[in-house]
């Protein structure tokens, strides 16, 4: 017997779906109660604030932005201080917003965040999408190999295939280095991407990589913790870290630019860069390009007066030092309270958009068995479209999509929505299985006896359906808690993003990974043992 036979009821008989208005009407009411409308000036909203929002991916590591060592759960490097800078320039507080490095422009065009200050490189594609600063850094590209490698010692060695095979060569996703080596070398070498910075050092010194290619702030701050490996042939390329804001935030530009310049002429720029070890001859250039006022053809409002102020970093060069690399239980004392931490967003994420997932999900199962007919084609529809296309894409569309059309959800919020919308879809099929299962006998016994099919539904289909597709829910509760992790798409720090912050930060990896896969059982593992008790004593009940 096929689905529509099986559940079929009187046509004056079918249960009418009122009862779905008030919580789809809840989800409206959420959805605007989420919503933020952008400024017309983003500078006046950020004077009126005290505040303004900068984005950057901690993940990314130093020296750029990365955790503090004794305070994990904070962030420290040179950008970080900058940022620091600007906002004393601008008499306002600055505010960091995590993000993922490849998204930062997305964060931008949609308000997100005010500008993103990440080691973003200048190019000709970013400068048509997002206005741009000055540079507040001339960087190079260095390659990187290990010292026990001989046969690396140039570009045309490594170039030259090992064994019949290219050379792997590591690199930043959507980094400049990336754009290189796929320019020049797409030929002659196998281009490998990495989310992390210290990724693709790590796996040149375990011998997965012949080499790497690194801007040189990275290869300035990381080189001595990677001690197997060398500068090989002299840096490539060179290019300038700007400041991005969204497309037509003149005022905001030129203040950053203001900001930058008195940073750069009283001295500032130089002591903090010295501070982290990045200061070289490279950023010399940086004077020029404020004195012509002019930056690749554009000319912003670098040529107003700046008055001379006095340095806001001391003026002795500090240099930071490296720090012996921990192991062992040192990382989990230092690390296991901020892993805890973003373990609870964890169990918020999951025990908030579950509920919304089950309750969405039953009414669309209902829906689907004794909805009217015309509801039936959009339900499917609804359902194989979401178990169709990946999470992580409904919630790039809810977070950056939306705002396009005038609907700026928050990052909690959207994580929410997004996890509930996409569950629904599978939780529906459970409780549609779960209906079938159910004799069409008792919901025609029902109506006998004088109950609406509403009610009938309420007191007699669904308390069994429920009953039976307990233990599969359960099952989908504890993967919800695993599928939480791609929620960082969406800035949100939840367990495994934290995990692969604080491992580039640290180089801790094992012990880290070990940390996060104990915390990740503690919480499934009860919900494993609740399940089979559930199951077994629902079995016992069967049989007697």
């Amino acid at each position: 017997m096929n689905e529509s036979a099986a559940h079929t009821v009187r046509p004056d008989r079918r249960p009418r779906l009122a009862f779905l208005a008030l919580p789809l009407a809840g989800v409206f009411f959420l959805l605007l109660s989420t919503v933020s409308v952008a400024s017309a000036d983003v500078l006046e909203d950020i004077r009126k604030h005290g505040k303004f929002l900068w984005g950057a991916d901690q993940e990314g590591g130093g020296p750029y932005v990365f955790p503090k060592e004794d305070h994990p759960e904070e962030v420290t490097g040179f950008e970080v201080e900058l940022a620091g800078l600007i906002a004393k320039y601008l008499k306002v507080e600055a505010e960091f917003a995590q993000g993922p490095w490849d998204k930062m422009p997305d964060l931008v065009k949609t308000r997100k965040v005010d500008f993103v200050m990440n080691g973003y490189e200048w190019n000709p594609v970013r400068a048509e999408q997002m206005a741009s600063t000055i540079p507040y850094y001339v960087y190079r590209l260095q390659l990187m190999a290990r010292k026990d490698d001989a046969a690396i010692t140039s570009w045309e060695q490594l170039a030259k295939p090992v064994e019949g095979r290219k050379r792997k060569v590591g690199v930043l996703t959507g980094s400049a280095a990336e754009t290189y080596l796929q320019d020049k070398y797409a030929e002659e070498l196998e281009v490998v991407s990495y989310d992390g910075n210290t990724d693709a050092m790590r796996e040149v010194e375990n011998k997965k990589l012949d080499a790497t290619l690194q801007d040189s702030p990275i290869v300035a701050f990381y080189e001595p913790r990677f001690p197997g490996l060398h500068r090989v042939d002299k840096p490539v390329a060179p290019g300038y870290y700007v400041i991005f804001a969204k497309q037509g935030e003149a005022t905001l530009v030129a203040a950053l630019n203001e900001a930058l310049i008195v940073l750069l002429r009283n001295g500032d720029l130089e002591r903090l860069y010295k501070k982290y070890g990045i200061w070289d001859d490279a950023q010399e250039s940086l004077a020029t390009i404020v004195d012509s006022g002019k930056f690749y053809g554009y000319q912003g409002a670098v040529g107003v007066a700046i008055k001379q102020e006095e340095a806001a970093t001391p003026t002795a060069e500090e240099v930071v030092q490296t720090k012996e690399k921990k192991h062992g239980w040192a990382v989990v004392r230092d690390n296991l309270w901020i892993l805890i931490q973003a373990a609870w967003v964890t169990i918020y994420l999951s025990t908030l958009s579950f509920p919304l997932a089950i309750l969405a999900g039953l009414l669309i199962a209902i829906g689907r068995l004794y909805g009217p007919t015309w509801l039936r084609p959009f339900l499917v529809a609804y359902v194989e479209f979401l178990r169709g296309t990946p999470v992580m894409l409904q919630l790039y569309f809810v977070f950056f999509f939306l705002p396009e059309i005038g609907i700026n959800i928050s990052a909690f919020w959207t994580a929410i929505i997004g996890l509930a919308v996409n569950y629904s879809a599978y939780e529906s099929e459970i409780y549609r299985a779960g209906l079938q299962a159910i004799p069409v006998g008792q919901m025609e016994a029902a109506l006998s006896l004088g109950m609406t099919p509403a009610l009938a539904l309420r007191r007699i289909i669904v308390p069994q359906a429920v009953r039976i597709v307990i233990p599969p829910v359960m099952n989908d509760f504890i993967a919800l808690f695993k599928d939480t992790s791609v929620c960082s798409v969406v800035t949100l720090i939840e367990l495994t993003k934290r995990f692969s912050v604080q491992s580039q930060s640290t180089q801790a990896t094992i012990e880290l990974m070990g940390i996060t896969a104990v915390l990740y059982l503690l919480m499934s593992y009860p919900l494993s043992v609740f399940s089979a008790r559930l199951e077994k004593r629902m079995a016992r009940e069967n049989v007697a």
